[in-house]
């Protein structure tokens, strides 16, 4: 995936592993990165993990590709 503004990812429990270009980055809990704007990623939890992501109200979940796995953006009251 490639975003056009920075992704955060923390880790609540398990593992994250996120595949950049050069190299894998690896999170525990309590453990936070920030993908940089433009920089190709592929998160990856090989066990059950608990992560919150932070990122814009307006992002696509499948960042600049769009298909049947492209989710609504949704208001949350």
């Amino acid at each position: 995936m490639r975003y056009g503004y920075p992704v955060a990812a923390l880790v609540l429990g398990g593992q994250l592993t996120i595949q950049m270009r050069d190299r894998d980055v690896v999170l525990g809990p309590r453990e936070l990165f920030v993908v940089p704007r433009g920089a190709e990623h592929c998160p990856r939890a090989d066990t059950e993990t608990a992560l919150l992501l932070f990122e814009p109200r307006d992002a696509v979940n499948t960042g600049d590709v769009s298909g049947e796995l492209t989710a609504e953006v949704e208001t949350l009251a």
